[in-house]
């Protein structure tokens, strides 16, 4: 019924314009007229047609055919019924809503009736995946990597060059998945169905995990104050702060310390007690089959990326970040010549400060000091190469502090690791370089001496471009977050008189920016005090504004969306792009695959919002269908060519 009364409302309004209702009348039959032109005049049915009515029908005879066949509607309807119920009183705002959605519908339907008019056929839903890619991660095949002839832990590497090309298909989530809990009790509590994790893995993962975790029935509960470190995270946190001569961790963001490296990270702990001090620690760590600590840390609503030092470079820009953390990471820094620790060095800021914690030994006394001289002489040679200092020894924990200085190392007694020529390359997943880098850069300021508006001087944007592109979403976001809403895609009652009710402030957390610019959807987000954090992504083929996007405190990397992200399924809550898909046309991507990528990496009942051009959406809204996201096009009615896709992803239970 409801597609009807849209043909009765569409049809009344085109019968209006040709039946000489003001200038519309000329312009409307020869847009008319093109359409037959357009349409195929060799089918049976309109060649009989044509003999009582003309080869080119008069359009204004078409619509009064047209109007007779609503009218014959509207007497069969209202004869089914021998009751007739007077006009209901249609509050303000409820018309207001109603005409939101016509609106929006209408755009929709516009669409269909365009893709009708070329011939174009609407393609088939894509078939669900088997149980097999449930969590599997594209570009991380043990199996080809090592058939490959990769060894030497680079069979977790990332190899991407190696990706065949499978069924299309869409990946399900697990039979026992759950929607995660909002933040912040989904910090602390995850459905142990949503990773990929057994009982058998959590009880043989020692004892500090086990302090940690607590496994009950089909939950895991996360305890912050226990685990990562003997005596807690708080005071473990609060150790590090007194070390580097801070009262206590409150102070780390004084001190210059916004951003964390977080190597091989476990679960999360230490980013999830530093969050509630606003600075943010991104965990890294190698591909898992199972247990992962990504997956895991992720699933917590905390930010993390799958990545490790074997081989290749980060997909960060040299000096991008204050700290870089391990504790019992299980990386040997001193082997293969030190190039973990080089390129440590590389991701470290000026200033900055590399923690080390590797528990030696339980035992006490000289033996104990022995093992931990041992421990520390083979990196000693190495960190003056790199002019690091060693600030401060504690236990089993070790910070050393890169130098401000960029004058060190020239004066360096033995040139054994050199400074690099290449300095400005842009860092995708390059071989690791034995050799120094950032110290020509404009960036290279100390941590402690960053102003507000050094990142935007030494990357040379423009003050106005810069506010400019901040207003532009501040204004976005209300929009956005306006939109995201179950009303939009369904009719729940609500009493007269009520307005759209706003989604609440912590629907979402893991938010993927998708082409980040200047990151300016971020401090929108931040600025409306949002409880999300954003996965800010600069397209390996745009300019690179990472740099950025980092110095400004914000979780960031380098991706080429021709390749699959980094991370496993249904991690993120939503993801947003504005401009990507019209680029990407015009490169070698497939926009077939992104987006089944996209489905990939979106949780059950995610939301994405894609803002581009009115031909790339027409497009982008077949592939939103062909993935299964249930999608509305939204014109900004601005004058623009501008247009949004709002989806929501449904959640395929088996």
């Amino acid at each position: 019924m409801e597609f009807v009364l849209q043909v009765v409302v569409f049809t009344l309004l085109g019968a209006v314009g040709i039946l000489g209702w003001g200038n519309l009348s000329e312009d409307f039959e020869s847009v008319c007229q093109r359409k037959f032109e357009d349409l195929d005049m060799r089918s049976s049915w309109f060649n009989k047609l044509s003999i009582i009515i003309g080869h080119r029908p008069p359009v204004n005879w078409l619509f009064l055919c047209l109007i007779s066949v609503i009218v014959l509607i509207v007497v069969v309807g209202s004869s089914s019924s021998t009751v007739v119920n007077p006009a209901p009183h249609i509050p303000v705002s409820l018309i207001y809503t109603n005409y939101r959605r016509v609106k929006e519908q209408a755009a929709v339907d516009y669409l269909d009736l365009r893709s009708v008019a070329r011939g174009v056929s609407r393609q088939r839903e894509f078939d669900l995946c088997g149980k097999e890619r449930e969590n599997f991660v594209p570009c991380y095949n043990v199996s080809a990597n090592l058939l490959a002839g990769f060894k030497e832990g680079q069979e977790f590497d990332r190899h991407c060059e190696l990706l065949v090309e499978a069924k299309r298909c869409v990946v399900r989530p697990p039979k026992e998945y759950k929607i995660p809990l909002q933040w912040p009790s989904g910090r602390d509590v995850i459905w142990s169905g949503n990773v990929k994790i057994t009982k058998n893995q959590f009880l043989s993962s020692g004892s500090m995990t086990k302090r940690l975790m607590l496994l009950e029935e089909n939950q895991i509960a996360f305890h912050s104050e226990d685990g990562l470190i003997y005596d807690g995270v708080k005071d473990y946190s609060r150790q590090i702060a007194e070390m580097i001569g801070l009262g206590n961790e409150n102070e780390l963001p004084q001190a210059g310390v916004r951003t964390i490296l977080d190597v091989n990270c476990g679960f999360g702990s230490f980013a999830a007690h530093l969050a509630s001090l606003d600075i943010m620690t991104v965990c890294i760590a190698a591909y898992e089959a199972t247990g992962s600590q990504v997956q895991l840390a992720l699933e917590r609503g905390l930010p993390a990326v799958i990545g490790n030092f074997i081989a290749r470079q980060l997909p960060y820009p040299s000096l991008s970040y204050d700290m870089v953390h391990c504790a019992q990471c299980g990386v040997i820094w001193d082997e293969n010549d030190g190039m973990y620790l080089i390129e440590v060095d590389r991701v470290l800021k000026p200033g900055g400060y590399f923690v080390l914690t590797s528990p030696t030994s339980s035992s006490q006394g000289s033996s104990s000091q022995m093992k931990r001289r041992n421990k520390l002489m083979p990196m000693e040679g190495l960190t003056q190469q790199l002019c690091w200092t060693l600030l401060a020894q504690q236990d089993e924990t070790f910070i050393w502090q890169k130098t401000a200085d960029v004058n060190c190392y020239a004066s360096r007694k033995k040139h054994v690791v050199p400074l690099c020529k290449d300095d400005d390359v842009q860092s995708y997943y390059r071989p690791l370089q034995p050799c120094i880098s950032g110290t020509s850069s404009k960036r290279w300021i100390a941590i402690q001496n960053r102003s507000s508006r050094s990142a935007e001087l030494s990357l040379g944007v423009q003050p106005e471009d810069f506010f400019e592109d901040l207003e532009f979403w501040r204004s976005a976001l209300k929009n956005y977050w306006s939109l995201l809403t179950p009303l939009i895609f369904s009719d729940h009652p609500k009493r007269p008189g009520d307005e759209d009710p706003l989604p609440p402030f912590n629907m979402i957390r893991n938010v993927m920016d998708m082409s980040a610019k200047y990151g300016g959807l971020n401090t929108a987000l931040l600025e409306e005090k949002k409880s999300v954090w954003v996965m800010n992504v600069v397209p390996a083929t745009a300019s690179n504004s990472l740099p950025l996007i980092l110095d400004r405190g914000f979780a960031g990397i380098l991706h080429d969306w021709c390749e699959p992200f980094p991370t496993y399924p249904r991690t993120y809550d939503m993801l947003h792009t504005n401009g990507l898909l019209s680029r990407l046309t015009s490169d070698r991507c497939s926009l077939m695959n992104l987006f089944l990528e996209m489905d990939r990496i979106l949780r059950p009942e995610g939301w994405v919002i894609l803002s581009d051009n009115k031909g790339t959406i027409e497009m982008a809204r077949t592939l939103a269908a062909q993935v299964r996201w249930e999608a509305r096009v939204i014109d900004l009615q601005n004058g623009s060519d501008q247009r949004l896709l709002v989806c929501q992803k449904p959640f395929l239970k088996k």
